[in-house]
This record gives structure tokens, C-alpha cells and sequence, in this order.
């Protein structure tokens, strides 16, 4: 079926699938990532643990020893899917997002490493052997579903974040993750709970860009967009004390 781009103005009530997507991508947790095999060819599919850089590109913390890893060696080129249907009676008429791109080692590992271990926290047993490296997926273009004859391709820009204004937020993401989790942790539950229509729990934090940040609790994750940009450590307060009124204020859904 070819991608149909008139869904791009979605009935009342639905998110633009660029925003779609984007929630996909922030909130994926694990994707099928397809390489070419490099002995025969052929498409290659497994299943990997997925977090994000600040701007969303993909990233994967994978053995060398693991087939996908020596295919990437041999051919960047690469797609993921990420699968957000869990839970519906009939998967395909769920979302999911196709990313085409290459894959590559990240050029700065160590900060991957740790975005990717603040959403896999289990994954620190295996990290540091010395056959594993964190891989980014540069996303060339994507392919979103949103269930029956919603069908859209989206470029790069579309599914990408702008962080070229963000530097000071940027270097701050870390401090203002580990203060939110220290000191607020009731303000981020209720971030959880009364906005994002989760269960209680002791949510964490685990990561701020831009567009808006990204909450943890065991397998589950959730995004809460802020309504405008944020590209300093001034107007992210601004945004998350904002959230914390909002969410003090609203019913849980």
C-alpha cells in the first residue's frame, strides 16, 4: 500500500501523525531493528533495547557478537520498528513507527550510555563489556501507522527534535533529571498519574529535551509535551513547575 499523506490533517481529537510519531519514538522502550544480513543479503530482524538522544535519534547499546551488529559493520543502513499497539485487541489498528536511516557508533558515547542506562537501569550488568558499543540510528525518513488507511510518510525534521537552540538546557538535562527525581518526586508522579492518565507509582524522571520529557516506571514509559519550547535551565523550571500546578489541579483520568 503507498503512503497516503492526506491523513496529515487528522480528525478532531487525534494528534497530527508527526506528533504521533514523535510520542512513539520518546516512548518506545524496545524495536525491531532490521539490518542486511552480511553473509546472505537478506533482511535481518531482532529485537533490541531502544532509548533516545535530546534530539530523538535512536539509540541501541549492542554486542559485537550479535548478528545485527556485524551486519551494521558491513552495511549501515538500517530500519526500526517501534510497536505501540500493546494491549489492543487487534494490533493493527494501532500505531507504529518505521525508521530508515543508518546505524553507526555514537560519537559521544559515554553521554548516550547513560541516557540509555537511565531508561534501562538493568542493562548496566552487561555494559562495560568490551563487546558492546552504543549505536545511534541517524534517521533519514519515516513511516508512520496509525491504524487502518492512516498511513504517512514523514521526513527527518517531521520525527526529529530541533536541539540547535538548546545548548544551555542541554547541559543542564542531567542536573535537572537527577534535582526532579531528588526533590520532586511527588510533583513527577503526579505528572504521571494526573496528566498522563498513568497508574501510581514511583515514577522517575528520565530525560527533558525541548519538546517536553520523558517519565519511567518499570516497563512503562510516558511523555508529557510542554506546550511551547524550552531551551534553557530558566524556562525549563518555568514549564515543570507549570506541570506540577496543572497536575496538582487536575483529576486523574
Amino acid at each position: 500500500m503507498s503512503p497516503n499523506n492526506s491523513d496529515r490533517n487528522s480528525p478532531p481529537g487525534e494528534p497530527e501523525p508527526a506528533v504521533a510519531a514523535r510520542h512513539i519514538l520518546r516512548t518506545a522502550l524496545k524495536g525491531s531493528l532490521a539490518t542486511l544480513d552480511h553473509q546472505t543479503g537478506h533482511p535481518y530482524a531482532s529485537l533490541v533495547l531502544t532509548a533516545t538522544e535530546p534530539d530523538g535519534s535512536p539509540i541501541l547499546l549492542i554486542s559485537r557478537l550479535a548478528r545485527h551488529t556485524r551486519n551494521l559493520e558491513t552495511d549501515r543502513r538500517a530500519s526500526l520498528l517501534l510497536d505501540a499497539t500493546n494491549g489492543l485487541g487487534d494490533p493493527l489498528a494501532g500505531g507504529r513507527l518505521t525508521l530508515v536511516g543508518d546505524a553507526r557508533p555514537n560519537r559521544d558515547p559515554a553521554a548516550a550510555l547513560a541516557r540509555f542506562l537511565t531508561r534501562h537501569p538493568s542493562a548496566e550488568g552487561y555494559a562495560q563489556f568490551a563487546d558492546f558499543s552504543v549505536y545511534r540510528v541517524d534517521v533519514a525518513h519515516a513511516h508512520y501507522i496509525g491504524g487502518f488507511g492512516k498511513i504517512v510518510a514523514l521526513s527527518a525534521r517531521e520525527v526529529m527534535t530541533e536541539v540547535t537552540d538548546a545548548h544551555r538546557l542541554l547541559a543542564a538535562a542531567a542536573d535537572i533529571v537527577t534535582h526532579m527525581n531528588d526533590d520532586h518526586s511527588d510533583a513527577v508522579a503526579l505528572y504521571a498519574t494526573n496528566l498522563a492518565g498513568a497508574p501510581p507509582g514511583p515514577w522517575r524522571l528520565v530525560g527533558i529535551d525541548p519538546e517536553g520529557v520523558d517519565l519511567l516506571l518499570g516497563d512503562a514509559a510516558v511523555r508529557l509535551a510542554f506546550p511551547a519550547r524550552v531551551c534553557d535551565p530558566q524556562a525549563a523550571r518555568a514549564a515543570l513547575v507549570a506541570l506540577a500546578q496543572a497536575a496538582r489541579g487536575a483529576t486523574p483520568s
